[in-house]
Order: C-alpha cells, then sequence, then structure tokens
C-alpha cells in the first residue's frame, strides 16, 4: 500500500488499506445464508441452555432469549446495512476506528482477536470431550490432536474451505433443531414411549422461576453466549461475491433463525425438562451432552440412540465454532495490520486470498489444546475463557453504535438513506435498542458475578465472570500510551461515508435502488411479505 498518501491521518489511511485488502470473494449467496441461519447454534443452545434453565426456570429462560435475541436482530440488521455499504476488511472491527474512535477501535479489535483466539483450544478441548459420552478410556489428548488437524485442513483452503464446512455443518444443526421440534412437539401431546399428556405442568410444580429477578439476570448471560457467532456474516463480507444481493438475505435469516430455533427450542425444552432435574447440574464441561437438556428431554422420554445422535450434532456444533474461530481471529488480525495496529507482515495476504500470518497466528495459540492432558486444564480453560468472556456483548453494542454514529454523519451532510443498498429494518431506534440493552446485559453479569446464585461474594468468581472489562481497560491505556490519541469519539462532521463503498457511482446506485422497490411494490402482496423477511 505504498501508494497511500503519507500526509493523511492513520485513521484516513486504515480505511484505505482496507478498502483495498485482496481478500478473494469466493463466498457465494448458499453459503452466507447457512452462516448466517446456523453458525452461531453451538453450545450455548444445546448445552449451555440447561444451566439457564436451573437457575432461572422456563420462564426465565424465555425471557431472556427473547429480548436478547429482539436485540440480536436488531444488531445483525445494523450491521447489515453498514457491511452491504462498506463490505471492507474487517467489516465491525474497522467500523469502531472509522465511526468511534482511534482508541476505541484498538481496543475492541483485540478485544475479539483474543475472543477467538481463546475459543479454538477451548473448542478443541470440548470437541475431544463430548467423545467421552461413550468412551472415556482413551485419551482426550488424542481426540485434540485429530479435531486439531481437521480444522487446520479445513482452513489450508481459505474461505471457501470455511464456506463449504460450515455449509455443512450448519446443515446438519438446523436438521438436528428441525428434528427436535418435531418430536418435542410429540412429546409434549403424549406421544412418547411413556405416554401421558405433559402439557405445562413443569411450569406450575416446580414452577416458572427458579430463582426470582436474580435468576432472569443470570439467564442474560448465558443467552448472551448462545448468539456469539451471529456477526459473522458481517465479517464475511469482504470475501463475498456480491454483498448487495447475498447479505440482506442472510442478515433477515437471523429472525427465523431467533424464532424457529431458539424461541420453539426453549419452549419446549421449559415444557419438557423441570428446572430441578439433578441431571443439568451434572455436566462437566460446556459441551457435555450429558448436561443437555436436548439429551435429558430424550432420555426422560425414555427414547434410546437419539442420544448419541444429539451428541454427535453437538460435537459437530463445537467443531463449528472452532473452524470459526479461526476465520474471525484470522480476520481480525489481518485488519489491526491494515489499521497499523499490529506489524505490517500479520496483514500478508497470498495469492489465493488467505491472511496466512493471522491463520497461523491463531492455529499456533490453538495448541494450548493440549493443556487437555494436564491435571490443571481445569483451572487454566476458566481463566481463558474468563478473558474473553463478555467479548461479544461489547462488540454488539460497538456495532449498534457505529451504526448510529453513520446515520447521523449521512444526515449533517443531507444525504438519506435513498443512497443505501439495504437499510435496517430496525432503524435507528433499533440500534439504541441494542446499545441499551448490552449495557443491560453487562449490568446483569455484574450483579450475577459479585452475588452468585447459591454462593456469597467471592474476589475469584468475580473475575472469572467479569475479566474482559479490565482487560479492555488495559488495552485502551496501552493504546494511549502508544499513540498519544486521546480522542474519546470523532466529531459526526468529520467522518467518511464514502471510502470503501463497491458501487461509487450514488446516481446510478439511487436509480437501482428505486428501480428495485418499484418492482417489488408492483408485485403481489405475499411476495412482498416474503422479500421483507426474507
Amino acid at each position: 500500500m505504498s501508494d497511500v498518501d503519507p500526509n493523511l491521518s492513520d485513521v484516513e489511511k486504515a480505511n484505505i488499506r482496507s478498502a483495498r485488502v485482496p481478500l478473494k470473494r469466493s463466498l457465494k449467496n448458499r453459503h452466507l445464508q447457512m452462516i448466517a441461519i446456523g453458525g452461531s447454534i453451538g453450545t450455548g443452545l444445546f448445552v449451555g441452555s440447561g444451566g439457564a434453565l436451573s437457575s432461572g426456570g422456563p420462564a426465565a429462560l424465555l425471557i431472556g432469549w427473547i429480548l436478547t435475541g429482539i436485540m440480536m436482530y436488531c444488531t445483525v440488521q445494523a450491521l447489515g446495512e453498514l457491511a452491504v455499504t462498506f463490505p471492507v476488511s474487517g467489516s465491525f472491527v474497522q467500523y469502531n476506528t472509522r465511526f468511534i474512535s482511534a482508541p476505541w477501535g484498538f481496543c475492541m479489535a483485540y478485544n475479539y482477536a483474543m475472543q477467538w483466539l481463546v475459543v479454538l483450544p477451548l473448542e478443541l478441548v470440548a470437541a475431544a470431550m463430548t467423545i467421552n459420552y461413550w468412551n472415556s478410556t482413551i485419551n482426550s489428548a488424542a481426540w485434540v490432536v485429530i479435531f486439531y488437524v481437521v480444522v487446520v485442513f479445513i482452513n489450508f483452503f481459505g474461505v471457501k474451505g470455511y464456506g463449504e464446512a460450515e455449509f455443512l455443518f450448519s446443515i446438519i444443526k438446523v436438521i438436528a433443531v428441525i428434528g427436535f421440534i418435531i418430536l418435542g412437539i410429540v412429546l409434549v401431546c403424549g406421544g412418547g414411549p411413556h405416554g401421558g399428556y405433559m402439557g405445562g405442568k413443569y411450569w406450575h410444580k416446580p414452577g416458572a422461576f427458579s430463582h426470582g429477578f436474580h435468576g432472569v439476570c443470570s439467564v442474560f448471560v448465558t443467552a448472551a453466549f448462545s448468539f456469539s457467532g451471529t456477526e459473522l456474516a458481517g465479517l464475511a463480507a469482504a470475501e463475498t461475491e456480491n454483498p448487495r444481493k447475498s447479505l440482506p438475505s442472510a442478515t433477515k435469516q437471523v429472525f427465523w433463525r431467533i424464532t424457529l430455533f431458539y424461541i420453539i427450542c426453549l419452549t419446549l425444552i421449559g415444557l419438557l425438562v423441570p428446572y430441578n432435574d439433578p441431571k443439568l447440574l451434572n455436566g462437566t464441561s460446556s459441551a457435555d451432552a450429558k448436561a443437555s437438556p436436548f439429551v435429558i428431554a430424550i432420555v426422560n422420554a425414555g427414547i434410546s440412540g437419539l442420544p448419541s445422535v444429539m451428541n454427535v450434532v453437538i460435537m459437530i456444533a463445537v467443531l463449528s465454532v472452532g473452524n470459526s474461530a479461526v476465520f474471525g481471529c484470522s480476520r481480525t488480525i489481518a485488519s489491526l495490520a491494515d489499521m497499523g495496529m499490529a506489524p505490517k507482515i500479520c496483514g500478508y495476504i497470498d495469492r489465493e486470498g488467505r491472511p496466512l500470518v493471522g491463520v497461523g497466528i491463531t492455529l499456533v495459540v490453538g495448541l494450548l489444546c493440549f493443556l487437555a492432558a494436564s491435571p490443571k486444564q481445569g483451572e487454566v480453560f476458566t481463566w481463558l475463557l474468563a478473558l474473553s468472556g463478555l467479548s461479544s456483548v461489547f462488540t454488539w453494542g460497538s456495532i449498534c453504535f457505529c451504526h448510529i454514529r453513520f446515520r447521523r454523519a449521512l444526515a449533517l451532510r443531507g444525504r438519506g438513506t435513498d443512497e443505501l443498498s439495504f437499510t435496517s429494518q430496525c432503524g435507528i431506534y433499533g440500534s439504541w435498542f441494542g446499545v441499551l440493552m448490552n449495557i443491560l446485559i453487562l449490568i446483569a453479569q455484574f450483579y450475577v458475578a459479585l452475588f452468585p446464585i447459591g454462593g456469597k461474594p467471592n474476589a475469584k468468581g468475580f473475575f472469572e465472570a467479569y475479566l474482559t472489562v479490565p482487560v479492555l481497560i488495559f488495552f485502551y491505556v496501552v493504546y494511549l500510551a502508544w499513540k498519544r490519541d486521546f480522542t474519546i469519539f470523532y466529531r459526526a462532521k468529520d467522518l467518511d461515508v464514502d471510502l470503501g463503498r463497491r458501487e461509487v457511482d450514488l446516481e446510478l446506485l439511487k436509480e437501482e435502488i428505486a428501480e428495485e422497490k418499484a418492482f417489488i411494490a408492483s408485485k403481489p402482496y405475499y411476495y412482498r411479505v416474503y422479500r421483507f423477511w426474507c
């Protein structure tokens, strides 16, 4: 990027570099659709919901996931608008530097990279532990090697390998969830081996709430964790063939995932498993199938064979997250180099469009997975997870705030949304709701960390749940000391709202958008409804 004007500011240089990164645009519409639909369906839903049911009860489960789901829908819509308009390398990692401030961008980028760096070894160990469901005699380290090689092999093929793997993984997860929904409805209606109509008896005894308001607060944290990875569709925008066509549809799919996969599943879980079922507390890790409410519901119904099938799905879900970790972290590391916040070598992209240095760093740190053979693995991984436990919440809040700032900058220039290929269905109010909800989730986590359910306040427990905040403060201080840049946020009138667009002729773009809207308006009502939601 030697042709970048040296007289420009660091932020302007970063914007130009991000727009010019030679990543391969190999992701097709079907890849992005499945990343959006099944990308974040993982252990948070399959296993983590069990702990949430135990601590909050079935009513708290629905309250937490519905409110967090609405927040996520608003967030993904805001990200969709920004990513379609600016499909640049790093996506929302770069938007923070562009629309808020360089110190905050540095802080959020390292926060996001560290999240995925930590997740990869954790998920590799979790995948190995799923094997214990069938055979606990084989050393976990042996399975870790196998799963590590699988992840390396997938990422050897670059973004195309990631897209194809996620396409397959997501199809399997979606089929499993739909199958469970059908089975759950049959069981609730009394069609299981034991017979007998179940209805909502567990809502009456033992009850709808487990620990009252305290329990509801604890559920919000688990619900937020279960949505981690939803933002990856936006991160993939720079490597998508036609983000203007693919991303709007992909972001709309989030509505169906939230409604169908999360809310319906969790409603059935609350009807099939009482919150005081002892098996909910018997799990030894975040991927322990024995503690999965999906498995418990099937076991309680007296159905044999299916629990093993669900465990396979949990293993695939864990591998999917590990695969996504390499993608998310490597792109973030490359983006940090583009923004001048990491060594230039980290931004190296080979002829196949692979950020090899970023992938290499992620995979090297992933070797921490071999701590699975250590007797101290539990303590090590607890603190690794604590480093990035709240990372996603800060990321989502920042995305919503970037959208607010972008719209403000447009308005100050007398320009409107008629020049945007895709606009958030939730608008600016949805983004404000997203910011508010993320703040409330942080407050709820602080409350639960300070006063844990069934325990007394203690420093170790607090920092295990809230270590992300001190880490973010550390990153912020490091940047201030390094760059001597004390900007809290840029003035809206100084924000660049044009650099990085693929469509540079705005008048032509406005005409195309108007023609598309007129075409949709001329269609029957059912078609317009379909296009609104899909």
